[in-house]
């Protein structure tokens, strides 16, 4: 009989932490057991983070090893109170506002690839102890955050087990469209040198769809290396849905409204300004129509966008700016919906990427907007209903989506197609990552 392998999880964020980029990592520390993977997990003892969600502790077996390194970046809540006090400056008091705007300022560009960088030393720290307490046989490292990338290499360097380096987005689009990214030449040569070294310690990657697979893939061979790459999609979870089922939602139905739902966080890659101008274009034609229309939105939000969801309710729409919800009530209310929306903004590297809510939109089988640039995903909605899509250019095609909703022209939910749905699910998704752990081990016997 084969013993039992064990891989070491390095992810910075996990439970009790909440929020979508937890859903994958804690998913593949549930069920790789099922495939004769046994996990431990390296994680921040005192994350600097906005959400907790202690109920998806629920999802961990008793015997998941965990092990808890410190980080030295100050809490969450510090990180927004200077924040809070830089946007009350006044004139008055010029200096000490542009004092702390340089402090920030340099902050960003000192800690590469991010914040959690302060998390590396105490983390690599605890990998090695954990490593020389418990037999592994190999390491992954899932990012965003990037530094758990540097944190895998580094252990993975000291204790010769193969890393695999699992994007849930591409380093390159996350340097590029996060809010805080850093604009200067020297950061983005850094954080490329950075990447390199990774790559160059890695036997395999991993990301979420197949267009990044292959770009990322393309970075290693720039890197001067030839990796094994996957394609293993996000997904959605069927013991999530049945624990749905018996949740309310976050809020009542309104009676008499058409409920479109946006889950997730609202920022500068998944913009609702084209659903704004939409619904304001509608409004100018028909006012009543819109004044049937609740758009509720679960999720962080950027102040940008939370000024697009004011364009929304200033024509007569009801707008619902919820803020994180516990997973199941999230579910429950997607499930809610009369239609869900699905968005990415039409820049450049966008046609890579994959919202993970799209997994679990396709599963609750409720009608998708997707307002998104063609590429991988758009194609993957269009499988499940050919009328779902429009660009995020369309401003006319989208108010032409909702003007039919919204008049009750469009009825039937459409029943998506159960092979397609079935293969996003979370068990079979850690199947295959099972399945690739197994041949590494199997090409490292030979």
């Amino acid at each position: 009989m084969n013993r039992r392998r064990r891989l070491l999880l390095v992810s910075y964020h996990f439970p009790p932490v909440g929020g979508a980029g937890v859903q994958r990592p804690v998913k593949f520390a549930r069920y790789l057991p099922e495939f004769g993977w046994d996990v431990s997990v390296l994680q921040a003892a005192n994350p600097s983070v906005p959400l907790l969600d202690p109920t998806l502790l629920d999802e961990l077996s008793a015997d998941t090893v965990i092990e808890k390194a410190r980080t030295f970046e100050p809490s969450y809540a510090a990180k927004q109170a200077v924040n809070m006090r830089e946007g009350a400056n006044t004139a008055a008091t010029p200096r000490p506002s542009r004092l702390r705007r340089l402090l920030k300022s340099a902050a960003t560009v000192t800690l590469q690839p991010d914040a959690q960088i302060l998390w590396l030393p105490d983390a690599v720290r605890h990998g090695r102890q954990l490593l020389r307490r418990l037999p592994h046989d190999a390491i992954l490292a899932t990012a965003p955050t990037y530094t758990n990338l540097l944190v895998g290499a580094l252990l993975a360097k000291h204790s010769g087990l193969p890393l695999i380096c699992d994007y849930r987005d591409e380093w390159d689009i996350s340097s590029t469209y996060w809010e805080n990214a850093p604009k200067a030449r020297l950061a983005h040569a850094v954080q490329g040198r950075m990447q390199r070294f990774v790559l160059r310690r890695s036997a395999a990657i991993v990301a979420t769809t197949k267009a990044s697979t292959a770009r990322v893939a393309m970075r290693a061979g720039e890197a001067g290396v030839t990796l094994v790459a996957r394609c293993i999609y996000n997904g959605w979870d069927a013991g999530d849905l049945a624990e749905a089922a018996h949740v309310a939602p976050a809020l009542p139905r309104m009676p008499g409204t058409f409920r479109l739902v946006y889950a997730g966080t609202l920022w500068n890659l998944t913009s609702i300004a084209p659903v704004a101008a939409a619904v304001e274009l509608l409004a100018r034609e028909s006012p009543a129509l819109v004044s049937r229309l609740e758009l509720v939105a679960v999720g962080r939000k950027t102040p940008d966008q939370l000024a697009q969801l004011q364009r929304v309710a200033a024509a007569g729409a009801t707008v619902e700016n919820l803020d994180y919800a516990p997973h199941p009530v999230a579910l429950a209310t997607m499930t809610s919906a009369d239609a869900v929306l699905l968005l990415l903004s039409d820049v450049p590297g966008a046609e890579r990427v994959a919202p993970a809510k799209v997994f679990e939109y396709l599963a609750v089988r409720r009608p998708i907007l997707a307002v998104l640039p063609e590429g991988e995903i758009a194609e993957l909605v269009r499988e499940s209903d050919a009328d779902s899509h429009r660009l995020p250019s369309d401003v006319t095609g989208i108010a032409s989506w909702l003007r039919h909703r919204l008049a009750g022209k469009v009825n039937a939910a459409p029943a998506g197609n159960d092979a397609q749905i079935a293969r996003f699910e979370r068990r079979a998704l850690s199947g295959e990552l099972a399945g690739l752990l197994d041949e590494l081990m199997a090409e490292r016997a030979t």
